[in-house]
């Protein structure tokens, strides 16, 4: 019997469905929310390694949120002078406090430093160690680092009947 795997991205769960028979159309409603016609996924067969401590803190990120908060701090960077290390301190504040993201104590006070006026070279120069592996604390550097590593969905370990009884 196949097992098919579906999306809700309200949820952002995914959740397993068998089917007695093979079928490539059939899109369930979400079993949790009853969000209508789920998203098929392609199916991991394992997944081998130990979860790691940057996974821990983005797990539960909400990935909607995390892009509903990129685009309006993109529109908010528009104009901004980014040799002011003011203005991208307060730029980076904003995206850590709408997505929730924790960048780490190294990371807060090199942006509380910015934040303050000091020179960001500087600031990298004298904590180099403490930002751990960031090359570069810009504001795209802590954007790119986050979508990288944007939540990922949960699994509902139920198994669903794709075609229940009526």
């Amino acid at each position: 019997m196949p097992i098919y795997e579906f999306f809700c991205e309200d949820c952002n769960m995914i959740f397993n469905f068998y089917s007695q028979r093979i079928d490539t159309t059939t899109q369930p409603d979400c079993p949790r929310c009853s969000k209508s016609q789920l998203k098929r996924q392609v199916s991991m067969f394992a997944t081998i390694g130990k979860a790691t401590e940057e996974d821990e803190q983005f797990a539960g990120l909400d990935e909607s949120k995390m892009e509903q908060a990129l685009e309006s701090l993109m529109r908010e960077s528009e104009g901004m002078n980014e040799d002011d290390p003011k203005q991208m301190a307060s730029l980076m504040r904003k995206f850590t406090d709408r997505t929730g993201i924790n960048l780490g104590d190294g990371m807060q006070e090199a942006i509380a430093r910015m934040e303050r006026g000091e020179d960001p070279e500087q600031i990298e120069q004298e904590m180099g160690d403490l930002l751990g592996d960031e090359d570069d604390f810009s504001f795209e550097a802590i954007k790119k680092k986050a979508l990288a590593r944007a939540a990922k969905p949960s699994h509902d370990e139920k198994l669903y009947d794709l075609h229940p009884p009526k």
